[in-house]
Order: C-alpha cells, then structure tokens, then sequence
C-alpha cells in the first residue's frame, strides 16, 4: 500500500487538519462544477433565444424567403443552432445529476466518517493520558513512601544510639520505621504494577489502536482523492458525450451551406418578379425642322354645338379620373407656326398618323398604361385586393393559380371526407345497432355547405385567370379604335363628332367593366404629392376632359408626376387643382436632387 499513516500516530492534529483540507476541496470542486453547469444552461438559453430572434416572421414574407437556397440554408443553420443549444442544456444536466448530486451525498459521508474515526482517537488519546496521570500518581506515592521510610529510618537509629532515650521510646522508633518500609514497599509493588499495565497500554494504543484509526482515515483519504478522480473524468465524459451531435449539427449547417445555388436564386428572382409587360416599342423620330400644317378634319367642320349627353358619361372611362389615368388618351399635338389662324378655342385634336406611327402609338397603349397603373399602386401602398389585381399580370397569374391549387386540394379534403361518411351512413342504415344513420346527416350538409362555398372561390378565381387569358391584344385594339376613330369593327358606330355611341361590341364593354372593376384606388382619397420641379406653358391649352387642366400661354406650374411615356404630365396649380397637361405643351424643369432631372418640352 506503501507508507501508512501509522507512522505519524504522533500527528494527529496535523491528520485532522489534512482530512478537513481534503474535504474542503472536494466542496469547492462541486461548487466550481456548479458554476460551469449554470454557465452551460445560460449560454444555451441565449442560443435558443438567438434562434428564436432570427427565425422568419409568420408572414408572407416567410413565404417568399422560402423560394431561395440562401433564405432555407439560413433556417436550417438556425434549427441546428437550435439543437446546438439542447446539447449544451444535456450537459448542464448531466454535470447536475452525475457530478453535483453525487459529491453532495459523498461529501456527507465522508464527513460523518471521518467524525467517527477522530472520535476513536480522541477517545484513544484521552485513555492514554488518564493512564499516564495514574501512572504518575502511583510514583509520586512510591517516591513519597520511600523518602519517609528512609526518615523513620534515620530517626530509629539517632533514638537507638542515644543512651538518655528510654526503651519503649526506642522501641517506638523502630516499630514507626518498619510501618515506613512496608509502606514504602507496597508503594513500589503498585508503582511497578501500574508501570507495566500503561505500557502495556502505551503499547496497544500506538501500535494497535492508533494505527487502525489511521488506516481507516487513511483509507477514507485515498477513497476521498479517488472519488475526485473520477468526477473529473466524467466531467470531461459528459462533454465528450455530445460531441458527435454537436458534430452533426455542424456537418448539417455545413450541408445546408453547400445546398446554397447561386444560379437557381437567380433565376428565382426572375421568376418571382417577372411582370409579364411587353416592353414599349421604339420611339419614332420627331422631325421639327419641317413645319407641321395642321389640317382640319371633316369631324371638327360637322361638330354639333353641343355633345351628345347620352355618349358623354361613358366617353370619360377612356380619359380621366380624378387625380387617375385609367385609359390615357394620345396628347394633343402642340400648335404649329402655321399662317392659317386657328379656331379661337381648338378642341384637342389628334393628327392622322401613317401605319407606321399608329403601331408605335398603339405599343405604347399597350405598354405605358400598366406600367404606370402598377407603379402607382405599389407607391401609394393601396390594400392588397383578394383577386390580386394590384400585382403585374404574370405574378397576378401566379398568385391565382396558387390560391386555384390550394382551394382544390381542400374541396379534394372534403369530398374525401363527404365519401367516408357517406359509405358511414350506409353501414349504420344495413346495421342499425351499430349507429344512428341520421346522427351523420349535420355533418354531411356541413360538408356541403362548405364544399360549395369552396366551389364559388374556385370559380371566382377560375373566371379571373380566364379574363387575362383571353382578354389580350385583341381588346386594347378595339379600345384603341374607339379613340382614335379607325372603324375595323362593323358593330362600333360613331357620332360625327368622334364619339361613339352605344353600339360598341360586348368583348369592349366587358373590358371596360373589368378594368374599372379592378381599379381600387379611383375613390380614394390621396395625401397631397410632393413637388418635383416647375413648368412653363408654351402654348395655351384648354382642359375640356375630367382630370386635366387648362393652361395659359406663360403660366408656371409645378410638377408632381412626370411623365410615364404617355405624353402627360402631371402638375398643381394650387393645393385644390392638380390634374393632367400634355408633355409638349409646357417646358418642364426638374429639381436637381430628382433622378434624372432634366429640362424638356
């Protein structure tokens, strides 16, 4: 075992300091695993409670982040963050059950142990002294009975050799000295006595008693650091236990990193923001070194007086709104130099253009007019509709035909469960004891209610992705022909003054009614919009439709909307009027800090 204790059996307040030492230390080291388990739990608090900051938000925008490698490689790092975070609570656990409890129960023990074994020893200790006390009196005694001996001795002999002493006093003398001696003797019969008993003890005790006492705190001792020992490595043991999970949630955020493509988010962003608008088409080269001579067409030689009231209503579907293009008509040309004087109060009118032109003029119907409607949408950040016509017409289709699949797959879910309880209810009619055949009844006309409720959706949204379809080219063309009075269709007839009347054809009224349908921004009030430069009127100009205003000849206005490439600008003239003026009436000059100012007429 090597050296043993029970040679220092004459240390036994330095044993007793070392054993209280020892346990000390163990205290200590369950304190110091204490403050790591605490250390632990915290820091996998503030793991989760990161995770939980930086999962996406129920909302639609979850949805969208979804759709990118980058955006899912990003939640699954957090979900193995998260799990990250379990491990290290596991070893806050473990250190509290395996280590903490444990030392706890052995820390009171071992001092109730070790009590027991000084208690022995004190005891031991006290026994030895009380026999070295007895022993000490017993020779205190021998050595008392001796010197009297010796006195009573001394005294017989001087009575002895006096001649003038009598005989009896002789006789005395001698008789006290030899009570001394057998005193003195049967003082060192029980001084010799008591001798070999306390070594015999003295013996026992530091070679029998004390040394067991020592083996067994020594034995404690080993078992005390042995104990230490071993809590230490399952310190390090519990640590060592996650590490193959800690491993795996690394090699996941690892996996998810390298699932990230940058060439399938890209073409994610194409997918996602695709408008489907076709781009405008070239713009035709405007030749002002000729002079323009402008002719009088055979409609402004007829007009009537006064303009048929029944056709006005309607004609103003295809111009303005109140601070709102829906169908923008072309602008009027500016006046030209020309030495014809004009009619003192020229109705706008629009030049014939060649085919070549009237293509240009009908692209840019075609493309200006959604652009400028969505672009207006998104900044005026209008309600988002349920038929989701504030979007561009490709995402539009592809929101509806999300919403179509999801709708289908419930009226899928229903219908299934419409089937099972009817195939229910026909078991219960062939087995009456099992069931009531009427008790399942609610719940089937439940179904049904909801089944067809489901259907209308479905239809609603059905009819909404059939109008894009089939509602195309063909439609703006007919709308294009009624402003500006070419008659391809038989069944649109026109006054003499250039308006039509209520013959239009079905397929453009049904275009119109949709269209304004849609438009969920015409009654609602608008925050005053900021001024983003002036304009000086060049030629004068009459306002006759809703929605513009009339210009004098030098008059300054400001700009709030520049022009969306359909020839009109918007502007206000005070905080009451604002509306629409054409581009080339006015020289427009734009602040500096606007993007892209620049002066133009």
């Amino acid at each position: 075992m090597g050296a043993c204790w029970s040679y220092t059996r004459d240390q036994f307040e330095n044993l007793e300091k070392h054993t209280q030492w020892g346990i000390d230390f163990v205290e200590r080291y369950t304190k110091f695993v204490k403050e790591r388990s605490e250390i632990e739990l915290n820091y996998a608090k503030q793991i989760r409670n990161l995770s939980k900051k930086y999962q996406p938000k129920k909302s639609s925008r979850e949805e969208e982040e979804s759709k990118y490698t980058w955006c899912r490689a990003f939640l699954a790092s957090l979900n193995e963050l998260n799990d990250y975070a379990g491990q290290h609570e596991l070893i806050a656990e473990n250190m509290t059950s395996q280590i903490i409890a444990e030392l706890t129960r052995y820390i009171q023990d071992l001092k109730a142990e070790r009590k027991t074994h000084f208690h022995d020893g004190r005891k031991a200790q006290q026994h030895i002294e009380n026999s070295w006390k007895q022993l000490e009196l017993c020779k205190r005694n021998f050595e008392r009975a001796c010197k009297e001996a010796d006195r009573a001795q001394q005294y017989f002999e001087k009575m002895d050799a006096d001649i003038n002493v009598t005989k009896a006093d002789v006789e005395k003398a001698r008789q006290q000295a030899q009570l001394r001696h057998h005193m003195a003797s049967d003082s060192k019969n029980e001084y010799s006595s008591y001798l070999q008993k306390f070594n015999q003890e003295q013996t026992e005790h530091y070679h029998t008693l004390i040394p067991n006492i020592f083996q067994k705190l020594q034995e404690m001792e080993e078992r005390r650091i042995e104990r230490v020992g071993e809590s230490m490595k399952t310190f390090a043991e519990v640590d060592r236990q996650i590490l193959p999970i800690v491993g795996k949630c690394l090699d996941g955020i690892t996996k998810a990193a390298e699932g990230i493509e940058s060439k399938t988010d890209s073409a994610q962003v194409v997918e996602s923001y695709k408008s489907g608008f076709e781009p405008p088409g070239d713009v035709e080269f405007e030749d002002y070194g000729q002079a323009m001579k402008r002719t009088v067409s055979e409609n402004s030689l007829t007009k009537p007086d006064k303009p048929d009231k029944s056709v006005k209503g309607k004609s103003k579907l295809f111009f303005f709104k109140k601070n709102k293009v829906t169908h923008t008509p072309p602008p009027p040309e500016p006046p030209s130099p020309s030495p014809v004087t004009p009619d003192p109060c020229p109705a706008p009118q629009t030049p014939k253009q060649p085919k070549e032109a009237l293509s240009h003029r009908f692209n840019d119907l075609m493309t200006s007019k959604p652009k400028m409607h969505c672009l207006r949408s998104l900044r005026r950040g209008g309600v988002n509709p349920e038929d989701c016509s504030h979007l561009p017409p490709e995402q539009r289709r592809k929101k509806l035909q999300a919403k179509i699949d999801d709708i289908s797959k419930d009226i899928q879910k229903e219908m299934d469960q419409r089937d099972a309880l009817t195939k229910m209810k026909d078991v219960y009619v062939k087995n009456p004891q099992m069931g009531d055949p009427s008790s399942v009844d609610p719940r089937l006309a439940e179904i049904a209610q909801h089944i067809d409720k489901l259907q209308t959706e479905l239809q609603k949204f059905e009819v909404c992705v059939s109008v894009m379809q089939n509602t195309s080219t063909k439609v703006h063309l007919q709308l294009y022909t009624i402003i500006y009075n070419i008659h391809p269709d038989e069944n649109i007839a026109y006054s003499p003054d250039g308006s039509y009347t209520e013959e239009q054809s079905s397929e453009v009224q049904t275009k119109v009614q949709t269209d304004t349908e849609f438009d969920d921004f015409d009654d609602a009030e608008e925050d005053l919009l900021p001024t983003i430069g002036t304009c000086k009127a060049l030629y004068p100009f009459e306002g006759n439709n809703e929605g513009t205003l009339t210009l004098a000849e030098g008059e300054v206005l400001f700009v709030i909307e520049e022009d969306k490439g359909d020839g009109w600008t918007r502007v206000r003239r005070n905080e009451e009027e604002e509306g629409y003026i054409p581009t080339s009436y006015v020289e427009v000059f734009l602040d500096t800090n606007t993007k892209g100012a620049r002066p133009h007429t």
